[in-house]
């Protein structure tokens, strides 16, 4: 369990996951983090034509449009990553358990991915958002750049809510500040207005992408606990619900399993793949689910 946000410093944040996460990582992936991040660190070199194996992410679609035949870029791989993260701070993101809110999984996710990659000489930056860039972090390396990220993260004030949450401007605003082929997690829970869907497309054309859903149980399926009161944790509003109504439950499930299959072909369409995490789950069993699945699709 995680202590509470007022007791919490940065240095206690790292320390607490580098003995519940980092060591475990490092026992079970044996320090093959490259498992992680593929497409990473690397450089344009030149242009060919596509081959059938080729990683459809890596046509360049100007050339393919004005030479009508697909052309695929070609990369030289640089020692260096430069990492970006795009934080979605926005209300729905306080939602979970006491000790296990969204926010919670976030800031542990970010401490553990910073931890990671400065610990091998890359750099980390971050973005800020709550329907505006609150902050841009620029990347650095070293041990003191996660700490700072951890204690922004903490010190990162809840907004008032307000207006539903539109992550089309923070996805925007990777696409045209990035300007060096950078890895960039896209960490939120992906309640937004529509819109996003086509930044993210062309963000991952330019970077690699991947976009870390963050989610809590409950709102996939009500627990049968009788009459409550259900606030949206974007507008505030606030609605009476009786639990223990089967049709009710079955009508919110459904609703839920629509909006994640929306969200999937979403990911889908712009090609980038999913690291999920539960406010109820194991940060060490996603990841490395996540590094499964990214080496079944390499074969």
């Amino acid at each position: 369990m995680n202590a509470p946000t007022s007791a919490l410093t940065p240095e206690r944040v790292l320390l607490r996951l580098d003995w519940q996460v980092i060591r475990r990582l490092d026992g079970l992936l044996q320090g093959d983090y490259r498992s992680l991040f593929y497409g990473y660190g690397v450089d344009f070199a030149d242009l060919r034509e596509y081959q059938p194996e080729d990683d459809i992410r890596y046509i360049d679609w100007n050339v393919t449009a004005r030479l009508n035949t697909p052309y695929v870029r070609q990369y030289v791989e640089d020692r260096e990553i430069i990492a970006w993260f795009l934080l979605d701070l926005s209300p729905s993101m306080d939602f979970g358990a006491a000790s296990n809110e969204k926010r919670s999984i976030l800031t542990d996710f970010v401490a553990v991915l910073a931890r990671l990659l400065t610990r091998h000489g890359n750099r980390v930056g971050a973005v800020l958002y709550n329907n505006r860039i609150e902050r841009t972090i620029p990347a650095r390396g070293g041990r003191i750049q996660a700490l700072r990220l951890i204690r922004e993260l903490l010190r990162q004030p809840r907004q008032p809510r307000a207006a539903f949450t539109d992550l089309k401007p923070l996805i925007e605003g990777g696409l045209y500040a990035f300007k060096k082929r950078s890895l960039v997690f896209i960490v939120s829970d992906f309640i937004s207005a529509p819109g996003w869907e086509r930044p993210l497309k062309l963000l991952n054309q330019r970077h690699e992408v991947i976009a870390v859903r963050v989610w809590d149980p409950r709102e996939v399926e009500l627990p049968d606990v009788g009459l409550i009161v259900m606030e949206d944790a974007e507008t505030g509003e606030q609605l009476y619900v009786d639990t223990h109504d089967k049709k009710f439950r079955s009508r919110f499930k459904e609703a839920a399993q629509r909006r994640e299959a929306a969200l999937n072909q979403a990911f889908k369409h712009a090609g980038v793949d999913v690291l999920s995490l539960s406010t109820e789950g194991d940060l060490v069993r996603a990841i490395l689910r996540f590094v499964a699945l990214r080496r079944q699709r390499r074969k």
